[in-house]
């Protein structure tokens, strides 16, 4: 059940927000919903449309509060929605879902919001994380983080920003931080923080659709293009990442014959279309080396040396310790143990990245190739402990006893 109201909460909440035309409302009665939820379910069994049964409470719930408190007359209520009256969830309308929540995306990426208060919102409303999780993602102070999401809702309510997917003419200043969402709603999936799997299906595909719509919407792109690619070369991975036991399975030793190649073929296309407009981003450098992954039948044929160099391109694009610690990890696969320890090294003074578990894991990694096991073991242990999904934890563990031995 936890399962089914985490993948419907952003679609309900998108649709709650053009229902009653406020976010922190929208939330409240969606929250009213799911409580509902939690108690009538287990008794009559999840609906078919948990979407469409969340927003048809929620939105009962509204149409009781406003006659209530007498804030709107009958006639006013009636124009909200068509289907605000509608005896059930059959009658609800799916066809307005999704553009209801890329409205919402475009709401919250607001140019009027600092870039750290679009993302950080957007990933909070409409992937459902937590503020831990997100300030994780960010290795900033979740205190902080907290504070910005908190002000960017104001913000939005007292500006009466408008719940719409922009014009052309507004595209070029809100389209990066949606792209940004939309990556790392996939990140998020791919690399699960917290349960037992390794990955959570759902947020990938919900962001490839995303994706999807986007490059529908505002096609030749080249950043929108590289986004969609990128995001389509890492998920035609999935079935390859873990095993029959849900136990993670490394780039290197996965079966290759189970990544999905139609997603690779039709990616190749867009990172191709998307390098001959000559107008070179982060995503389509990302996509690039994702690509690159995919052409090797073996994984000691990965072309590391090239990869190293195109994350060397994307640290003079997008300079931040997230490209720093890929591209140590691309150097140590080209046998340049020292080089990739020192830049590793070089990153220690950033102290949040101390709860940072792929910069611990990285640099394990190099410890150990360069036979400091002491040393590679401590950081091997901060990952574990900084690990929050189960498999991940194992899969630290197994390393860990691989070393003590």
């Amino acid at each position: 059940m936890d399962v089914t109201l985490r993948a419907a909460y952003p679609k309900a909440l998108a649709t709650l927000r053009r229902v009653c035309g406020e976010l922190q409302q929208a939330e409240d009665l969606l929250q009213d919903a799911i409580e509902r939820a939690l108690t009538s379910w287990p008794r009559d069994g999840e609906p078919d449309d948990a979407v469409a049964w969340l927003v048809t409470v929620g939105r009962r719930r509204w149409i009781d509060l406003q006659r209530r408190q007498a804030l709107h007359r009958d006639y006013q209520l009636a124009q909200v929605d068509d289907t605000v009256n509608a005896s059930g969830p059959e009658c609800f309308d799916r066809s307005r879902i999704n553009d209801d929540l890329l409205r919402l995306i475009f709401t919250c990426c607001h140019p009027a919001l600092s870039r750290s208060a679009q993302v950080a919102l957007t990933l909070r409303v409409i992937a459902g994380l937590s503020v831990a999780e997100i300030a994780a993602a960010f290795l900033v102070d979740p205190r902080t983080l907290e504070q910005r999401i908190t002000r960017a809702k104001r913000k939005i309510a007292a500006a009466k920003i408008p719940y719409r997917i922009p014009a052309d003419s507004e595209l070029p200043e809100r389209i990066d931080a949606v792209a940004c969402v939309i990556y790392l709603i996939f990140n998020e999936g791919y690399s699960n923080g917290n349960g037992e799997q390794p990955l959570r299906v759902d947020l990938c595909e919900e962001a490839i659709r995303l994706a999807r719509q986007l490059h529908h919407l505002f096609g030749k792109h080249p950043e929108i293009d590289g986004l969609l690619a990128l995001l389509l070369l890492q998920h035609a991975r999935a079935d390859a990442r873990t095993g029959s036991d849900g136990e993670l399975i490394t780039l290197e030793k996965q079966d290759r014959s189970r990544w999905n190649l139609p997603l690779i073929a039709e990616a190749k296309v867009l990172v191709e279309q998307a390098l001959q407009r000559g107008q070179p981003g982060p995503y389509q450098v990302q996509a690039a080396i994702a690509a690159l992954h995919c052409d090797a039948d073996h994984a000691e044929r990965t072309d590391w040396a090239q990869i190293a160099d195109l994350y060397a391109i994307l640290g003079r694009m997008q300079a931040n310790p997230v490209v720093t610690i890929n591209r140590a990890v691309a150097l140590l696969k080209c046998g340049e143990r020292a080089q990739a320890l020192s830049l590793l090294d070089g990153l220690r003074a950033q102290t949040n990245l101390d709860q940072y578990l792929p910069y611990h894991v990285a640099r394990g990694a190099a410890l150990a190739q360069l036979e400091q096991r002491a040393e590679a073991l401590l950081a091997y242990q901060r990952a574990r402990e900084l690990a929050r999904n189960a498999a991940i934890i194992r899969h630290l563990s197994g390393t860990i006893a691989e070393l003590e031995n």
